[in-house]
């Protein structure tokens, strides 16, 4: 099923996101991970890709085994950083085999081994993958959004530009980034509504299951800690136990004023975390 569809049926649209184990790590690793949230019933699971597409064999594996082997439809990562459009044309042809109509479509970042290729035969930008997948395959594509921003984007104003560049492209739905303030949230509905984008957007949702972890990845990011979040952190930070609590109770709370605003959907990222991800 084409993942836009089930947003005219239902609201919120429960979705999570998996990761694929590490090179190191036999791909088998996360079958017990997908068995447990196979069983949670969400609408659709989607599978992240590797930088410069380095772990694009493996997660279109697993994206096949959610979809096929355990019945739950599958949204299927795709970078284009690092690949030419033969590549990609590849990638987005293998899915389709696989039976997988839904891909979320990110330009990805570059990791410094990996050179970046220029011209024609290579997409810049996510909008640019976007009229790619548009133009020559069938699928129901998704796009991120940044409610605070896109952290290399210059200002707030031309993000919101970009982003309704990646609609115009043929984006069906978007995904945003994580954050942890509800408000920054409804604001860009608010900015989005003003400059004609209606399509629906899915929120994701970040528990905060380690304090070092979330204070890393809000960096690089660039998601902003609100303070009650921070009192939290400096808590329960140096208690594993107490900060699991503590952050899925956050995550809660944070899902509830949302439903309750009628937003189209929620998104877990899960860490790969079923125990508490079935908890929330």
């Amino acid at each position: 099923m084409r993942i836009c569809e089930l947003f005219q049926s239902r609201k919120p649209v429960v979705s999570c996101e998996i990761f694929p184990p590490k090179h190191d790590y036999p791909v088998e690793t996360i079958f017990d991970t997908l068995a447990a949230l196979s069983e949670l019933r969400p609408d659709y699971i989607s599978v992240t890709y590797g930088a410069g597409g380095s772990s694009c064999a493996r997660s279109v594996q697993i994206a096949s085994k959610v979809k096929n082997d355990y019945g739950v439809e599958t949204l299927a990562h795709l970078t284009c950083v690092g690949a030419d459009c033969r590549t990609t044309d590849e990638v987005l042809e293998q899915l389709q085999r696989e039976n997988i109509e839904n891909v979320l479509a990110l330009r990805g970042d570059l990791p410094p081994e990996i050179p970046c290729g220029h011209g024609e035969e290579y997409h810049e930008y996510a909008k640019d993958l976007i009229a790619h997948i548009r133009e020559r395959h069938n699928f129901c594509i998704a796009a991120a959004a940044y409610p605070e921003g896109h952290p290399k984007c210059p200002s707030l104003a031309q993000d919101r530009e970009r982003l309704k560049q990646k609609v115009t492209a043929g984006a069906d739905f978007l995904i945003t980034q994580l954050f942890f303030d509800n408000r920054l949230f409804y604001d860009m509905l608010d900015q989005l509504a003003k400059i004609g984008i209606h399509c629906p957007v899915t929120v994701g949702v970040m528990p905060v299951l380690n304090a070092a972890q979330i204070r890393r990845m809000t960096e690089l990011c660039g998601a902003s800690i609100p303070n009650k979040l921070t009192d939290l952190l400096n808590r329960y930070g140096n208690s594993p136990a107490d900060m699991e609590k503590a952050g899925i109770d956050y995550a809660c709370a944070q899902i509830v004023d949302l439903v309750e605003h009628g937003v189209d959907g929620i998104h877990l990222y899960t860490m790969n975390k079923p125990r508490q991800t079935a908890r929330i």
